[in-house]
């Protein structure tokens, strides 16, 4: 659960009583809003493994019918996504990278978290969508591919193609990001220098 630190100090700080409810009530809903898209919570209400039966809300997969099950993916969440993906499935994963924002303090023992850059993409982020390629290249017929995308994930999964470089990705997404760009702004351009 995660909670305001200071709430108690911010709720003080209000002037007037009626300032001091309205922070209370404003820092409650906001802790509510935070802790209703937990990433780890999400993944624990709605993923859930039962006789072999890997089951996503209406989505039901029987592992006995995969020799392997692949995850790959990226985003500021997938650290986390990744270790609640890694309670269900344990043993039953193969193999498996993710491309986390530098710094994260996440752990998982069998999907690789490879530190990548956020907001603005670098050359770490291309190695680990190369890496997480080559793992979605080695799944066959009988295998399961498991993709775990979140908020961020066109900066950390940066592989752009033809002429551009990721030099050139970094120019753009940087001067947007001075300019204050909005992120339907900076994905549409991040879009393009994909394509």
């Amino acid at each position: 659960m995660i909670a305001i630190k200071n709430k108690e100090k911010l709720i003080e700080n209000g002037e007037t009583t009626l300032n001091r409810r309205a922070r209370a009530l404003a820092l409650k809903s906001l802790e509510a809003a935070v802790n209703a898209v937990d990433p780890k919570k999400i993944m624990e209400a709605r993923l859930s493994l039962k006789n072999n039966i890997l089951t996503l809300d209406d989505y039901s997969f029987d592992l006995n019918k995969f020799k392997h099950v692949y995850v790959v993916g990226g985003g500021k969440a997938s650290g986390t996504m990744a270790e609640a993906l890694e309670q269900v499935l344990n043993k039953h994963i193969t193999d498996g990278l993710v491309n986390i924002p530098r710094g994260n303090k996440h752990k998982t023992h069998i999907i690789k978290l490879h530190d990548s850059s956020h907001p603005t993409p670098d050359e770490t982020g291309v190695e680990g969508t190369r890496k997480m390629l080559a793992i979605a290249d080695k799944a066959e017929k009988d295998d399961l591919v498991i993709c775990l995308i979140s908020g961020g994930g066109s900066s950390l999964m940066p592989l752009p193609r033809g002429n551009i470089t990721i030099e050139d990705k970094r120019k753009v997404t940087d001067a947007l990001l001075k300019c204050g760009a909005t992120i339907n702004e900076i994905n549409t351009e991040e879009t393009r220098f994909r394509l």
